[in-house]
C-alpha cells in the first residue's frame, strides 16, 4: 500500500508509468489504450496475409500501378498524407505482418539471442543477454525494511518498502518523487550520483527511519556489464543521458561513494537491476513465480529466467540466472529489414541515433508518445499520415497490431519453455488481446498467464534486493551445517599421516591385534609379467550372484567364458549347502564347457573377511552382506570347498589360490600394466592392497621379495583415531547399521553409505526451514530411501536442474529451483569429502611404497573397479586431483579393471602356476 508520497518539486505532472509486460510462466501485461466508442471488433487471431502489388500501390500513391516487389517495399517513398477511410485503412495494411513473417522473426531472435549467450560470440551479438546475477525469484518468506532508488528519464523515485514475510502479499510501501534537473543528465557523473545520495537523504530525513543496517535496491535502466548482484559497469548511455566519466565505471560504487558522503553509514547497496528486472520480481509477489518480464514504453526490453549452464558470460553459476536481453539492438545488423516500412525509416532518420535500436517499439497506442526511444517527437505513423486520433483502432489493427506481433515473436524463442498450464487473460486494451490472440500462432508449446505489472519496478526492486539477503543468509546457515564435512588440506594431511600408522601397526607382529587397518598377507607374491600360458577356472563370490569361469591365457591375450548362478537366499542363510551349492554350479559349467574331464588349476575369490594362512588357505573371520550361513566361521573356505567337492564326487578339482576381489582387481590390471602394484575397490563397499616388501610384512616369515597385502582399509579408524572427522549425521548413520563401531572408514566413503549420510543431512536442513520450506517430508524419514546412485545422477556436469526436480519429485519432493540446487551442494560436498578421504588413505599407500624401495620419484599404476567410482561423474576426477597434492612425489595412473574379481582369481593361479614349474 501506498502510506505517503508526493513530488519535491511541483508544477510538473507526474510522469507516466512505464508500460511494462513481464512474460513467463506467468506472464505479466499492461492495461494498454481502450478504444473509443464505435472501435471496431478485437482482431481474430488469423494473421492478415501480405498485401497484394495492387494494395501497395494504392498505399504508397492513392492509386493503382506497378509496385516494387516486396523485398524493394523498404525502400518506398515517405508517403503524404491520407484523407478517405478507404486509403487509410489500404496504408494500414503495410504494418500488417504476415505469420510466416513473424515465425521468421522469432527465428531470428532465437539465433540472435544464442549468439548474445555465446562467450565466443558474445562480443558480436546485437542482443547482448546480460547476465543479471539475479538467481532466485521470491518465495513470500521475505521480509524487513528495504530502500530503493529509483533512476527515472526525468526525476529520482526513492522508496522504503517494508516486507512481512506473509507471502508478499501486503507490502508496506512509502515513497516520494524528486524532479530532476535537467542539466543532470548532461552534466557530470558525480553530480548525478550525488543528487541521488541527496533525495535519498531527504527522503530518509521525512520518515520514521531505522538507524540498524539497511540494504538497498538501486534500479538503474541503462545496459550494464554485471559481475556481481552489486557489481556493474555501465556500458552506454541512452534515454537521453550523456554523464561523464561513468561509462566503464561501477555504478553501485560510485552510488555507494555518493552516498558515504551523506553520512548515510548505514545505507548499504545490495542489488543493482534495472526496470525489466525490477518488473519480473514485481509480479512474481503475487504468487506462483514469474518468469519472463517486457517493457514496452518509452523504450522496450525483456528478461527472463535461463539456466544457469546456458548464460556462458557468467562465471561460477549454477541453477538459475536471469538475463537482460538487450533486445533494442535486435535487427541493427539489417536482419529486419524485410519488415521494416517507410514509417519506420523515417522515425528513424527523424532520431538521434539512426540505424540503431531498431526493435525499440513505440508505446502501445498510436499518437501517444514517441516512435523511437530518443525521437525528436516526431510521433507515431498514424499522425504523420496525417490520420485523426483513433485511427488505429481501425479494423485489421494497425500500428498497435503490428508492434504486438513483433514484440510477441520476440517473446516467445526463450531458452526455456514454460510449463503447460492454464493462460488466463489478465489485462484489458488493444495491445494486451493482441498479444494473447497471437501465443497460441507463435508458440503452441508454450502456456502463459499474461499479467499486469502493477508497480512496475519499485516493490520489484526491494524485492530483488529481499531476496538476495534472504539467500545470503541461508547460504551462510547451509555453509554452517555443512562446515564439518568439508576437509582443509591440513584434515586430509593428517588423515594420510593416521593412515600410514596404522598401516605401520598391522604390519607389526607384536601390534598387528591392536591395529585397525589389518594388513592381511594374501601370499600373492608377484604380479603378471605376460608370461603365463594355459587354461584356468575361477570362482567369484561376493554376493547373491556366483559367476565360474574359464580363463584361457595365450600369448596374443586372455579370452574367457563364464556364467552367473543364484544363490538362493535358503542357501545363503542355511545350514552347511552353500558349498554344495557352489559345486553343483562349477559341474554344470564345465559340461557346458565340454571341462568336466579335465583338471584345471582354480583360482577362488572370496570377498569375505578372511585371515589367510596361505595362498591357498583362508579362515573365513565373519559373513557380511546378508550372509549367514552355518558351519562356515572359522573354517578355511578352501577345505570346505574341496570337502563339498568330494561329496559330490567331483575329484576334479585343484583350487591353488584364494583372493579377495581388491586382490583380484590388481592382478587383472596387471595384466595389462605390469606396473599395477595397487589394488582398489570404491563401490557399495571399500579397501586396498599393494605390494609390500617383505622384510616389512612382521606376520610372515621371509625377508626377500614382495608380497600382496589385503589391507582391509575400511576399518580404518575403529579404534577412534577418526572421531574428530565423524559428523553427527556420520553417526546417526552408524548407529543404524548392522555393525555399528565398525567399518567406519568405508562408511564415510563406499556407496552403501552415502546416501544416507545424504539423507539426514536433508532432513536437517528440513528441520531449520532451509530447504522445501521446512514443509514435512514423510518419504524422506525411510531410511534408505535416497540412494547413492541419486548421487551420481544428480552431480552430471550440465544435467538441468528441472531433472534435478524430476528426481527429488520421483521421491515425493516437490522441490523448488532453490531446492533442487541446494539439495545438489549437499551431494557434492558428501561424495567430494568422500573422494578426499579415500585419496588421502591412497596417498599414505604410494608414499609407503615410495619409501620402501628409496625412490624420489615412484611411478606405479592402481587398478581400480567399483560403481562408485566408475559410475560418479566426479569421483575419480576429485581423488586424483587430491592424491597428486598429497603425494606430489608419485606419478599415479589408475586403470579400471573389466571382470577383475574373476579374471583375477584365475591370474592369480596362472602366476602361481609360473612359480610352481621346474
Amino acid at each position: 500500500m501506498q502510506r505517503g508520497g508526493g513530488r519535491q518539486s511541483l508544477g510538473r505532472a507526474p510522469p507516466a508509468p512505464l508500460v511494462c509486460l513481464g512474460v513467463g510462466r506467468r506472464v505479466s501485461c499492461p492495461p494498454a489504450g481502450r478504444g473509443s466508442e464505435g472501435d471496431a471488433p478485437p482482431p481474430s487471431t488469423q494473421v492478415p496475409s501480405e498485401p497484394s502489388p495492387e494494395r501497395w500501390s494504392l498505399l504508397c500513391t492513392g492509386k493503382a500501378h506497378p509496385c516494387p516487389a516486396p523485398s524493394e517495399r523498404h525502400s518506398l517513398p515517405f508517403t503524404p498524407a491520407l484523407t478517405s477511410r478507404a486509403q487509410v485503412q489500404r496504408a494500414l495494411l503495410a504494418l500488417t505482418i504476415p505469420l510466416e513473417a513473424l515465425q521468421a522473426v522469432k527465428d531470428r531472435m532465437l539465433q540472435a539471442m544464442r549468439k548474445g549467450l555465446s562467450r565466443q560470440t558474445h562480443a558480436q551479438a546485437n542482443v547482448r543477454m546480460l547476465p543479471a546475477y539475479i538467481c532466485s525469484t521470491p518465495d513470500g518468506t521475505e521480509k524487513g525494511d528495504i530502500l530503493v532508488v529509483e533512476l527515472c528519464q526525468s526525476h529520482v523515485r526513492t522508496l522504503r518498502v517494508t516486507l512481512l514475510g506473509d507471502g508478499n502479499q501486503s507490502p508496506q510501501v512509502t515513497y516520494k518523487i524528486f524532479d530532476m534537473p535537467g542539466d543532470i543528465t548532461q552534466g557530470k557523473g558525480e553530480a548525478l550520483f550525488d543528487f541521488i545520495a541527496q533525495c535519498l537523504r531527504q527522503f530518509l530525513a521525512g520518515i520514521s527511519s531505522p538507524q540498524h543496517r539497511l540494504p538497498l535496491g538501486f534500479v538503474f535502466p541503462f545496459s550494464c556489464r554485471q559481475t556481481q548482484l552489486d557489481k556493474a559497469e555501465l556500458i552506454s548511455w541512452s534515454k537521453g543521458f550523456s554523464c561523464s566519466d561513468v561509462e566503464g565505471k561501477d555504478v553501485v560504487q560510485l552510488l555507494q561513494s555518493a552516498i558515504k558522503k551523506q553520512e548515510l553509514h548505514h545505507v548499504d547497496v545490495v542489488a543493482l537491476m534495472n526496470d525489466t528486472v525490477g518488473t519480473m520480481m514485481t509480479c512474481s509477489m503475487r504468487g506462483e513465480p514469474c518468469e519472463v518480464a517486457l517493457i514496452v514504453g518509452t523504450g522496450t526490453n525483456s528478461c527472463f529466467m535461463a539456466e544457469a549452464q546456458l548464460v556462458e558470460m557468467a562465471e561460477e553459476i549454477s541453477g538459475q540466472m536471469c538475463v537482460i536481453t538487450e533486445w533494442g539492438c535486435f535487427g541493427d545488423d539489417g536482419t529486419l529489414s524485410d519488415i521494416l516500412t517507410p514509417y519506420d525509416q523515417h522515425v528513424d532518420q527523424e532520431s538521434f541515433n539512426p540505424g540503431e535500436k531498431r526493435c525499440t517499439h513505440p508505446p502501445e497506442r498510436a499518437g501517444h508518445g514517441q516512435g523511437k526511444e530518443g525521437s525528436g517527437g516526431s510521433g507515431a505513423p498514424a499522425e504523420r499520415a496525417g490520420l485523426l486520433p483513433g485511427a488505429a483502432d481501425l479494423p485489421g489493427g494497425g500500428e498497435p497490431r503490428r508492434r504486438a506481433l513483433r514484440c510477441w515473436a520476440g517473446c516467445h524463442p526463450q531458452p526455456h519453455v514454460p510449463e503447460p498450464g492454464p493462460s488466463p487473460s489478465s489485462f484489458s486494451g488493444r495491445f494486451g488481446e493482441i498479444l494473447q490472440s497471437v501465443t497460441g500462432l507463435l508458440a503452441p508449446e508454450c502456456m502463459a498467464t499474461l499479467l499486469p505489472s502493477v508497480d512496475g519496478t519499485g516493490q520489484g526492486a526491494a524485492v530483488v534486493t529481499a531476496v538476495a539477503l534472504r539467500l545470503a543468509a541461508q547460504r551462510h546457515e547451509v555453509d554452517q551445517l555443512l562446515a564439518p564435512l568439508q576437509l582443509s588440506r591440513a584434515d586430509l594431511e593428517r588423515v594420510q599421516a593416521l593412515m600410514r600408522r596404522e598401516m605401520e601397526l598391522g604390519l607389526g607382529l607384536e601390534s598387528h591385534a591392536n591395529a585397525s587397518v589389518r594388513m592381511l598377507p594374501t601370499y600373492v607374491r608377484g604380479t603378471p609379467d605376460g608370461t603365463e600360458r594355459g587354461e584356468f577356472l575361477a570362482l567369484d563370490l561376493g554376493g547373491t550372484n556366483f559367476r565360474v569361469l574359464v580363463v584361457r591365457v595365450a600369448q596374443d591375450g586372455i579370452r574367457m567364458a563364464s556364467e552367473i548362478y543364484v544363490i538362493p537366499t535358503a542357501v545363503m542363510q542355511g545350514t552347511g549347502e552353500l558349498f554344495n551349492h557352489i559345486i553343483e554350479c562349477i559341474m554344470d559349467f564345465q559340461l557346458k564347457q565340454n571341462l568336466l574331464e579335465q583338471v584345471l588349476p582354480l583360482g577362488f575369490t572370496f570377498s569375505f573377511p578372511c585371515q589367510q594362512l596361505g595362498l591357498d588357505k583362508a579362515v573365513l573371520l565373519s559373513w557380511t552382506k546378508g550372509f549367514s550361513a552355518s558351519g562356515c566361521v572359522g573354517q578355511d573356505v578352501v577345505q570346505l570347498l574341496r570337502e563339498a567337492a568330494q561329496r559330490k564326487q567331483h575329484l576334479g578339482l585343484k583350487v591353488v589360490a584364494v583372493v579377495n576381489d581388491t586382490v583380484g582387481t590388481m592382478m587383472s590390471c596387471g595384466y595389462d600394466d605390469p606396473k599395477c602394484e595397487i589394488g582398489l575397490i570404491v563401490g557399495t563397499g571399500t579397501n586396498a592392497c599393494y605390494m609390500e616388501e617383505m622384510r616389512n610384512v612382521g606376520t610372515v616369515e621371509g625377508e626377500q621379495g614382495r608380497m600382496c597385502i589385503n589391507m582391509e582399509w575400511g576399518a580404518f579408524g575403529d579404534n577412534g583415531c577418526l572421531d574428530d572427522f565423524f559428523t553427527d549425521f556420520d553417526r546417526l548413520v552408524d548407529e543404524k547399521t548392522i555393525n555399528a563401531g565398525k567399518q567406519r572408514f568405508e562408511k564415510l566413503i563406499s556407496g552403501m553409505y552415502l546416501g544416507e549420510i545424504v539423507r539426514h543431512i536433508l532432513l536437517a536442513l528440513v528441520e531449520k526451514q532451509l530447504l522445501f520450506r521446512g514443509k514435512p517430508c514423510p518419504k524422506l524419514q525411510t531410511r534408505d530411501i535416497f540412494q547413492t546412485k541419486f548421487l551420481s545422477t544428480i552431480e552430471i556436469d550440465g544435467l538441468a536442474l528441472q531433472q534435478v526436480r524430476a528426481i527429488l519429485q520421483d521421491l515425493e519432493l516437490q522441490a523448488s529451483f532453490e531446492d533442487s540446487l541446494l539439495v545438489q551442494k549437499v551431494c557434492q560436498t558428501v561424495s567430494l569429502r568422500a573422494a578426499q578421504l579415500c585419496a588421502a588413505g591412497l596417498a599414505a599407500v604410494v608414499e609407503k611404497m615410495r619409501e620402501n624401495r628409496g625412490l624420489a620419484q615412484l611411478a606405479v599404476t592402481v587398478g581400480v573397479d567399483g560403481t562408485l567410482y566408475k559410475m560418479h561423474p566426479r569421483f575419480s576426477q576429485h581423488l586424483q586431483q587430491m592424491l597428486r597434492d598429497l603425494a606430489p612425489n608419485c606419478t599415479v595412473t589408475f586403470l579400471q579393471s573389466e571382470d577383475g574379481s574373476g579374471k583375477g582369481a584365475a591370474l592369480v593361479a596362472a602366476v602361481a602356476c609360473r612359480g610352481a614349474e621346474p
